[in-house]
């Protein structure tokens, strides 16, 4: 395991150069492989089941530890860890201000719903095979810079990363932020040009995924969420999900799909178990064999079917998304661990340690291990610890004159890339002050600001918490920390006022970069001169109407 934060790390940079031939040929041969697991104890449809870990072959105390290890970390902020083994849970813990039974963004591990829902389309006979050309899908529409390549672009090329099509994704996802801002995505991304063969290099794009979530729309009938419902969803017993879609009604199928982190492990455990699910088969043993695999002849072989591989430990795969969103699939240790956070500067190395230094050496035995009751309490007690830390209150320093200027004052921004049209802030409360953003299509949130240090909750974006609190940082600068928990992002909003102008800041602390906004005071106009004499002819109206109502 000592190599997989080097392949994750491998993975952000997202530029590598490999073939992909042979990944289908395994999905051909696995056809008729009639071999299964054992079959669990009982399925987790209904929800899991607990087990102390020693009954499970794990050490409850190395368990404690690992907690106590993620608790201190500056560079990681985790929201949830979840531990699954031989279908059992044995750790389930819930870091401050994340609670139990939230739905979080799983982020790009939505890619590997995606590549599940593909697969099951095949399976299903939506789609003919993972060879089929892009292009056919599309029939009825005028694609831009058609050539040979463009016509070699399959299936398999989207879910392997490899299409060819020329995408940015160098400091940031350049390339889908531009398809986001397009009116047609589809368009947008089968018209880009094609920067080299189909197969031969690994670009990390995620407009490829929105292509295969539009082709499950056009082959099925039904977008890629109604689709999961049915034939995912449903039968693992997944209900609380939401996943945005584009303006023509196909899920993202690159991320956005929110959920518990007991529901991301269902797809970990449906993989454990070659995809059956209490007697059905969801998935076919061929698909997750392909999924899961290293293409031939590729001199990249850590990725799958938009799975991450660790090619030096093959019993490994993961699901991987921005923020610390993990579904780490252990077969040889009959293991689903699950991990939710909102990102870091060394999420990576955290998430990496955490795996290797303390909870795969915690998998002592496969057999269950004596008792241990002092083991299990302390293990508890660091769940429970966790899940109502909170940074201590701080005495509030006097506010600069400043801030009673600006406090309930509206600033309208120029345009720009959020949407964001105005903003304003009120001090109104010692402990507390307010923070309202609208944005062009008249949608508002207002966040609760902690000016003690410690976090306010409020609702935030899709109707999950968001907690906020602020600072000010000089006489003219006021500093807000907003965490969106579920959401993942954690911003950090600096906010510059100077005469009528404020020039705001707004960095996300999970990698997706930083904008700057600049806005001016909304002053209220003087009435004109006619409003001033309607006014008073309305006044002297009514003055009249009350003389005449007491005679």
């Amino acid at each position: 395991m000592k190599n997989i934060i080097t392949i994750c790390l491998i993975g952000s940079i997202l530029f590598f150069a490999g073939s992909v031939e042979g990944v289908g040929e395994i999905l051909e041969l696995e056809q008729t492989s009639t071999q299964t697991p054992e079959s669990p104890a009982y399925w987790p449809t209904e929800g899991w089941q607990s087990s102390t870990p020693e009954r499970q072959g794990m050490n409850s105390e190395q368990l404690a530890e690992a907690l106590d290890f993620l608790q201190e970390q500056d560079d990681f902020n985790i929201h949830s860890l979840l531990i699954i083994r031989n279908g059992y849970i044995v750790t389930d813990a819930y870091f401050e201000p994340f609670t139990q039974g939230s739905v979080h963004d799983t982020a790009s591990v939505t890619k590997s719903f995606t590549a599940t829902l593909v697969g099951i389309a095949i399976d299903k006979g939506y789609i003919e095979s993972v060879h089929q050309p892009v292009l056919d899908f599309f029939p009825e529409r005028t694609v831009a810079n058609v050539d040979t390549n463009k016509e070699k672009m399959t299936v398999e090329h989207l879910l392997t990363m490899r299409s060819g099509l020329e995408c940015i994704n160098q400091p940031t996802e350049v390339t889908l932020f531009r398809m986001m801002e397009s009116p047609d995505w589809i368009q947008f991304t089968l018209d880009l040009p094609v920067k080299e063969e189909p197969g031969t290099r690994f670009v990390y794009c995620s407009s490829n995924v929105h292509l295969l979530s539009t082709i499950i729309s056009k082959t099925t009938g039904m977008n890629a969420l109604a689709f999961a419902r049915e034939h995912l969803f449903e039968p693992l017993g997944i209900s609380n999900v939401s996943w945005p879609s584009d303006p023509e009604g196909n899920n993202h199928g690159w991320g956005d799909l929110r959920m518990t982190p007991h529901d991301m492990a269902k797809l970990g455990y449906l993989y454990l178990n070659e995809g059956g699910w209490d007697g059905r088969k969801v998935l076919s043993p061929a698909w997750v064999t392909a999924a899961t695999s290293v293409p031939e002849n590729a001199s990249v072989v850590n990725y799958g079917y938009l799975w991450w591989l660790v090619p030096e430990y093959p019993d490994v795969y993961y699901a991987d998304g921005r923020g610390g969103q993990r579904i780490f699939v252990l077969p040889d240790q009959d293991m689903v661990v699950v991990t939710t956070g909102g990102g870091g500067r060394d999420q990576y190395r955290v998430l990496e340690t955490l795996l290797t230094s303390y909870i795969l050496p915690a998998a002592e035995s496969e057999t269950p291990l004596p008792a241990n009751p002092e083991g299990v309490a302390l293990l508890e007690s660091k769940i429970q610890q966790v899940a109502i830390a909170q940074a201590e209150s701080e005495p509030v320093p006097p506010l600069p004159e400043i801030a009673g200027r600006v406090s309930g004052q509206t600033y309208v921004l120029d345009a720009n890339q959020l949407g964001l049209q105005s903003l304003s802030l009120t001090f109104q409360e010692e402990e507390e002050g307010l923070l309202n953003l609208t944005f062009i299509d008249g949608n508002q949130v207002e966040y609760l600001v902690g000016l003690d240090n410690v976090f306010r909750i409020s609702p935030g974006r899709f109707g999950l918490p968001a907690a906020a609190k602020g600072w000010w940082e000089s006489e003219n600068v006021y500093v807000i920390h907003i965490d969106e928990i579920g959401n993942i992002n954690q911003w950090r909003i600096n906010a510059t006022f100077e005469d009528d102008q404020v020039t705001v800041q707004m960095q996300d602390l999970t990698g997706l970069g930083s904008v700057t906004l600049v806005g001016q005071l909304e002053r209220t106009l003087p009435p004109t001169p006619a409003f001033v004499a309607i006014f008073a002819i309305a006044g002297i109206s009514v003055i009249v109407w009350l003389l005449r109502r007491r005679k």
